[in-house]
């Protein structure tokens, strides 16, 4: 089945190459009884299709990472003093279960939540939720911007994925109106698609920039908690609240052939796999309301194996892993990154990104394997050849996978989110 897989997509992908095979084979048989114009003539046509169909390079000129204030940190056991929702919690067996999970999370010291939810009681306002919001995009677009020097008047294409908050006007919009960007400008906002809407959002750009032409495309990945924290004592909703924290990234896109000597990446492939019709594959992470009316994100037990089965599959499309270099599981939890590390063979150093990460900032969501590459950077790991895999799973149930190539030795870039903190890493955590 997996090689069934491989096959439809070469098929797929190179259609129009394949299309000219036979008339390559008829030029050959004829060649002695063809005249010199006639060959010419074949030669042009052939040429000018292969240049029209092959599909123009994606480059990542640079990307940034939000990096929250020093007193937005949160360390354990101020969280298990002063939560803001240990009050919701009434019963002891739900604090029992709030400890242990955050305890055994593999979350460090110090991760990072908004302003609102250190306030007591939280606030779960709109105002408060786009405070959160435009903290996190508009730095990490800024620092973005200072270090590429682009113009936002040749930004094309703004992609923007948040989940569980999508305020009208969009988001997206949110940045157009920041940002003065162009009237004709391609705008979409994803929403509701989970933790590996990062990379739906980069196949997306990927597919626009086929259309148009020399531009940039600003990919904006996020989440929001101050607006959907949990506070109610649901078990299977209280572990977000024990995973989540606050975080983001906006990524350069161009397809300017220019641009390839300035970029630190190529795109090679995205794959994504949607394992949606499966009903326990649907409902392992579902935003609901608990039985008194609160609302959250429930995460069920079957979580891992799903999670385990969706990026099998996900494998049979991308192929055999061969020559990747470095690995950027999505940060979605100890048992998460210890599950797909046995699953896929990985060494202590290959799943090191995606630990240190959830140490170090938790879960932020989509933007959780952009502060994996950034940490693979800051190591100085990062050569020239190297390839990238990024793996981001997120409810539907979804996997979807990035594989980058590095144009060249990559250092980090300034204001990365590691610059302070790389020396710490890796640590070395209980069991």
């Amino acid at each position: 089945m997996a090689n069934v897989k491989l096959i439809y997509h070469y098929l797929i992908t190179h259609f129009f190459k394949l299309c000219l095979l036979p008339l390559i084979a008829l030029v050959a048989t004829k060649a002695s009884s063809l005249t010199l114009n006639i060959l010419f003539a074949i030669f042009t046509f052939g040429s000018t299709v292969y240049f029209l169909t092959r599909p123009r390079p994606v480059y990542l000129v640079d990307y940034s990472c939000h990096l929250p204030p020093a007193h937005q940190k949160i360390n354990i056991n101020k969280n298990l003093e002063i939560n803001p929702f240990l009050s919701s919690l009434g019963e002891t067996s739900s604090l029992d279960f709030f400890y242990r999970v955050l305890e055994r999370s593999g979350l460090g010291d110090e991760t990072y939540i908004p302003n609102a939810l250190h306030s007591v009681p939280p606030l779960q306002t709109m105002a408060a939720a786009r405070e959160e919001t435009e903290q996190v995009i508009f730095d990490a677009i800024d620092n973005l911007l200072t270090n590429t020097k682009v113009n936002t008047r040749e930004i094309g294409i703004i992609i923007l994925n948040s989940s569980t908050f999508n305020p009208t006007p969009s988001l997206s919009a949110m940045v157009v109106n920041k940002y003065k960007l162009r009237s004709n400008i391609k705008s979409i906002n994803l929403g509701g698609m989970g933790c590996s809407a990062g990379v739906i959002a980069i196949d997306l750009a990927k597919d626009l920039l086929q259309v148009h032409k020399n531009t940039y495309a600003l990919v904006v990945s996020t989440e929001n908690i101050s607006r959907n924290a949990y506070a109610g004592d649901n078990k299977s909703m209280i572990v977000a609240n024990c995973l989540f924290r606050l975080g983001g990234a906006a990524i350069l896109l161009s397809n300017k052939p220019g641009d390839r000597r300035r970029s630190k990446y190529k795109l090679l492939h995205t794959v994504r796999t949607h394992t949606g019709a499966d009903d326990k594959s649907f409902r392992c992470v579902q935003q609901e309301d608990d039985d008194k009316g609160k609302t959250g994100i429930s995460l069920t037990k079957d979580i891992t194996s799903v999670a385990g089965r969706t990026i099998t599959k996900n494998i049979a499309t991308l192929g055999p892993l061969r020559a990747i270099d470095h690995f950027c599981i999505h940060a979605g939890g100890r048992a998460l990154i210890d599950e797909l590390g046995k699953r896929l063979g990985l060494s202590p150093v290959d799943v090191e990104p995606s630990r240190s990460t959830l140490h170090r900032f938790g879960n932020t969501s989509s933007s959780s394997i952009w502060y994996e590459l950034a940490y693979t950077e800051a190591k100085g790991r990062m050569k020239k050849g190297d390839k990238a895999w990024q793996i981001a799973l997120g409810s539907g149930f979804k996997c979807n996978s990035a594989v980058w190539v590095a144009l060249r030795n990559v250092n980090p870039s300034v204001n990365s989110p590691w610059e302070h903190c790389i020396d710490k890493y890796p640590v070395k955590l209980d069991l």
